[in-house]
């Protein structure tokens, strides 16, 4: 994917409050999996060159879990699976908030976050689409095993609950928006990420500030 600008709205976001978002840290935690698997290694809040910051891994599990909506795209194109698939959501969601009760965290709230995700997700899907259409030619031309996809967005909707639950306090913080917008900006960066994917990553943390 080729790197472009970062959007103004996630650029409007940081402001002179970020150089205290560097100096915030969290603590790692390793828990068990149920219902929604946990990641395989502790989270730890300084994953990754660059800047320490608490949010980073929510930021980078976020374009992790939006890069296997390129792989849910190219399963479902040419088919007749809609990028819509209400059932799936709600599954996913029923997990996310069952996990985060077992974590301790608000399972309202998680859930809201993941609906972003999910809303994230299908721009990402709808982008391909539209791109596929447009130029056949890059188009994909193998159809990925839309199960085994399935197993990869979980293992990283596990982790990113984790993430979410690990860092509660500085969700609630007021230096949640700039820090949060710093990590973006360093994985828009890193994970050379185009317009939409970076679109759709803005979309996805929408709600992770409390």
């Amino acid at each position: 994917m080729r790197p472009i600008t970062p959007l103004r709205r996630l650029l409007t976001t940081l402001t002179a409050t970020a150089a205290v978002a560097l100096a915030c840290t969290g603590a790692a935690v390793a828990v068990p999996a149920v219902g929604v698997p946990a990641s395989t290694a502790p989270f730890s809040p300084a994953s990754g060159p660059g800047p320490v910051l608490a949010l980073r891994p929510v930021a980078e599990l976020s374009a992790e879990r939006l890069a296997t909506a390129d792989l849910v795209a190219a399963a479902k194109w040419g088919t007749t699976a809609p990028v819509d698939d209400p059932a799936r959501e709600q599954q996913v969601l029923d997990a996310v908030a069952a996990r985060a009760t077992e974590l301790g965290a608000d399972p309202d709230e998680i859930r809201t976050v993941f609906r972003d995700q999910i809303e994230a997700d299908k721009t990402v899907q709808r982008g391909l689409f539209r791109r596929w259409t447009d130029h056949p030619d890059q188009a994909p031309v193998t159809r990925p095993d839309l199960a085994v996809v399935r197993q990869e967005i979980n293992r990283v909707t596990g982790a990113l609950v984790e993430a979410l639950a690990a860092t509660a306090t500085d969700r609630d913080a007021p230096a949640c928006r700039p820090e949060l917008a710093l990590a973006a900006l360093l994985v828009h960066h890193e994970d050379r990420l185009d317009a939409l994917h970076t679109r759709a990553l803005t979309r996805s943390l929408a709600s992770v500030c409390r």
